[in-house]
């Protein structure tokens, strides 16, 4: 199991001190974050992708690679890589770039993104989305697989003869989870390129990705990729800890209150009760963890929320701490424990290139 923190960078207002990170200290601080959950000994990283605010993260692999040269382990990924109006040609050049400066250290989740304003600012339409995604992962595809590329499409104007530089790291691409909130088709793509499935798992209750995940483990095994069981799945999740469970929600409830994400709706009570979140003990979080396999099936990677809603960094950087030494030994040896050897581990530029190799 790969458990690691994923982080969308809004930059909010701290409930508390009615102050607002500036998108400096909020960028800043976002490294920090990512270099601490290495220290730790987390496995991922990952941050979003938003050109809208109060976000801040608007060049994902310009951040990742920064991170790469300050980190040794890590895997560096992103928590959607816009595949709707970023240019897949784009996207295969900076994504293999990023691969050879980290080492191998990458991969990347592909969202359609759920901001409409932000479409046409990049020449395309909302109305298109799902065609986009769609048409713009094959393109990405055989730019990554191929090494001269002729192609035309709807979306974009056409290439001959076409080679993106540089190639993937030893010929291995970088790995792709395909991530949606709501949206079927993707789950479709994921499963017809045996690629993992990224479930947002935040806002929904479970029955809502336990009909996405099983249709995508369904595809999976229909196009010959494994059993259903064998698919490659990742989560969300968020908490917010402390050693004592009051002390948790009584230090959250003021973030949750006027967080824009979630304030203003549903009690703190009520969402920890119908979602993902945990806010308590270390022990309530182990425990709620472990729940999602019972609901979704084994799975490969699990990415919390840790750093948004105006928590500060000392915070943030607190929650981690505790997290690294209340919970993640004991997260770790469960799902060793519990794990079928039947299930594939999860993906890494090693155990990929091993594959190739053992192939070739």
């Amino acid at each position: 199991m790969q458990i690691g923190i994923f982080s969308v960078g809004d930059v909010t207002v701290d409930p508390t001190t009615g102050k607002a990170p500036s998108e400096h200290e909020r960028i800043k601080a976002m490294v920090t974050i990512a270099k601490h959950a290495e220290d730790v000994g987390m496995d991922v990283f990952a941050t979003g992708e938003h050109h809208n605010r109060p976000f801040v993260p608007s060049s994902p692999t310009t951040m990742l690679g920064y991170v790469a040269a300050q980190t040794s382990r890590i895997i560096l990924s992103t928590s959607t890589t816009l595949i709707t109006t970023n240019d897949p040609v784009k996207i295969a050049e900076d994504y293999a770039m990023l691969q050879h400066l980290a080492d191998g250290r990458v991969d990347l989740i592909l969202g359609r993104g759920n901001t409409a304003p932000v479409y046409p600012w990049f020449g395309k339409s909302p109305q298109d989305s799902v065609d986009l995604t769609v048409e713009n992962y094959h393109l990405l595809r055989r730019l990554w697989d191929e090494d001269v590329v002729t192609w035309e499409g709807k979306h974009r104007t056409p290439l001959h003869n076409f080679t993106s530089t540089p190639r993937p790291l030893d010929g291995v691409a970088p790995f792709v989870w395909h991530g949606t909130i709501r949206t079927p088709q993707v789950a479709e793509i994921a499963a017809y390129y045996g690629d993992g499935y990224f479930a947002n798992n935040i806002f929904w209750p479970k029955e809502h990705y336990q009909q996405l995940i099983s249709l995508y483990r369904e595809r999976y095994a229909h196009y010959g990729h494994g059993t259903p069981e064998q698919a490659i799945v990742g989560l969300g999740g968020q908490f917010f800890i402390r050693p004592k469970s009051q002390d948790a929600v009584n230090d959250f409830r003021p973030y949750f209150d006027n967080a824009p994400v979630y304030g203003h709706g549903p009690s703190l009570e009520d969402f920890t009760s119908q979602t993902p979140l945990t806010v308590g003990s270390p022990q309530e979080l182990i425990d709620k963890t472990l729940s999602f396999r019972e609901f979704f099936g084994d799975y490969q990677r699990q990415l919390f929320l840790v750093d948004h809603a105006g928590l500060p960094l000392k915070t943030v950087l607190e929650q981690l701490d505790l997290f690294g030494s209340d919970v993640l030994p004991t997260l770790r040896k469960e799902f060793a424990k519990r794990t079928p050897a039947s299930i594939p581990a999860p993906p890494t530029f090693e155990n990929r290139l091993a594959a190739v190799s053992a192939h070739a």
